[in-house]
């Protein structure tokens, strides 16, 4: 009973991090949902293409319940690092729809097999591993993920948490907090 508590309370978890992921675009053009926003070229859109890979694979392959489109090969760098960023040629849609194929598909495994279903990640060191691990690996890395997100989405347009719309509240608290926060960090440099 324990175990079935806990893999669908690790099960909501991951559902709730995929809507925040997705929301993290919402209202934002074509443009600044693709375009760079670090010095590694890291972008919105990118994430969730990048999540979708990681969550098909995991998902699937490691449990021998094969995800119906082509995934590129584990061991592929050139083509698991072209997930990061989106081409011309792939809509917004055409991520976002295969986001929740993947997500679908990935919840098909999580609810037919038990959290202790026996599973094999060929890249991990420790190839074993049990649904369990590959729940907590995939919280933790899509939690990753929507962190990333949410500090590019605050750096375009202000937005933070679940909001989608710069906070309106009290627009001058903001950069008083954040002037004191920089004179906090200012203070700890040696005088020159």
């Amino acid at each position: 009973m324990l175990d079935e508590l806990a893999k669908a309370h690790l099960h909501e978890d991951l559902r709730y991090l995929r809507s925040v992921l997705v929301h993290k675009i919402e209202g934002l053009s074509e443009y600044d949902i693709r375009r760079p926003l670090t010095a590694t070229g890291t972008n919105l859109l990118g994430l969730i293409k990048h999540v979708t890979l990681w969550e098909s694979r995991y998902f699937a392959e490691v449990f021998d319940r094969p995800f119906p489109e082509p995934l590129p090969a584990w061991d592929d760098f050139d083509a698991n690092r072209a997930s990061l960023w989106v081409t011309a040629d792939e809509t917004r849609y055409q991520i976002l729809e295969r986001y929740e194929r993947a997500a679908r598909h990935s919840d098909s495994t999580i609810e037919a097999l038990s959290i202790d279903a026996a599973g094999i990640v060929p890249w991990w060191p420790g190839p074993q591993v049990m649904l369990f691990n590959v729940l907590a690996h995939m919280l933790t890395e899509t939690a990753r993920h929507v962190g990333h997100a949410d500090i590019l989405r605050e750096q375009l347009d202000g937005a933070v948490g679940d909001e989608t719309s710069p906070p309106s509240k009290n627009p001058i608290a903001l950069p008083q907090l954040r002037q004191r926060i920089d004179d906090a960090a200012r203070s700890t440099q040696p005088e020159s």
